[in-house]
């Protein structure tokens, strides 16, 4: 009976003096994004724009973690960055606006939990499952145009199978690096690849379906669609816009890739989270 009293009266001493930070963290993220597909098959970095976004994670073990993101990014090219004779006279260009909302998994290549000197960093993959919004545009001759409602691929020509929403799919796919620098705030390095399910992230697929499909009917107020649907006409006297024409490539879907540097919070807590059983806190 004597050692019993001890025991929980050590442990009760030992649950008031201690402190812990908990399973939940919140944060917020800034970096850069690149876009790759028909426009930028080459893999270029040539149109970085800035990223920025907040997160949670809810931690399920040192070594697993579940996050929600929510992310903004502005992406695009244009065949000018291009050195492929091809591209460049194709002369086509865009740019689009995202909103991403994803949740992703992480799992650690080392223990890691926040004011832990034993765990204090770790390199981690991750991967999971994100919806986005998009609304590629081009400018000509001074104005903005909203390239989905264009149909510059003949989707209002009779191409219906060629039409697409604002919205995908998308899946990041990535790595990281994270440390805390001290209990409770923690900073992390990420690159995550997002693989799409959507080839019109540029709005440029298939082929070209002809200047015919987009009727000028005022030559004083051309029609931005047939001014948009061959840009090769802008650089060169002879275009490339006829039908059949190789315009994009339909073997593959879009993607961009978001880097970024991550800075987040945990809330200390005088209870011991489950995720950190078995562990110990040094401060």
């Amino acid at each position: 009976m004597r050692y019993l009293f001890l025991l929980l009266l050590f442990c009760g001493t030992k649950a008031t003096g201690q402190s812990y930070y908990g399973g939940n963290e919140f944060g917020i993220t800034a970096g850069g994004s690149q876009y790759f597909g028909d426009l930028n098959n080459h893999y270029g970095f040539k149109f970085i724009r800035p990223a920025v976004g907040a997160f949670a994670r809810f931690h399920l073990t040192p070594y697993i973690a579940l996050r929600t993101n929510l992310l903004y990014t502005q992406v695009g090219y244009s065949d000018a960055y291009n050195s492929n004779e091809f591209e460049r006279l194709r002369n086509l260009s865009f740019k689009s606006n995202i909103i991403e909302v994803s949740a992703v998994a992480e799992f650690n290549f080392f223990r890691y939990a926040t004011g832990e000197l034993g765990s204090r960093f770790t390199p981690y993959l991750t991967g999971g499952v994100g919806v986005f919004s998009y609304d590629p545009y081009a400018e000509v001759n001074g104005s903005t145009y909203k390239l989905r409602d264009l149909g510059t691929e003949g989707q209002r020509a009779g191409y219906d199978s060629r039409k697409y929403s604002g919205y995908s799919v998308c899946f990041p796919l990535g790595m990281g690096f994270k440390y805390w620098l001290r209990p409770g705030l923690n900073l992390g390095i990420e690159v995550a690849d997002r693989l799409t399910l959507t080839d019109y992230l540029d709005d440029v697929s298939a082929t070209y379906v002809g200047a015919e499909n987009f009727p000028n009917a005022d030559p004083l107020v051309p029609n931005p669609a047939y001014l948009l649907q061959d840009r090769s006409r802008e650089v060169s006297a002879v275009p490339l816009g006829r039908e059949g024409k190789q315009r994009g490539n339909t073997t593959t879907f879009d993607q961009y890739l978001v880097f970024a540097i991550n800075l987040s919070i945990q809330l200390k807590s005088y209870r011991c989270p489950n995720y950190l059983k078995g562990g110990y806190y040094m401060y």
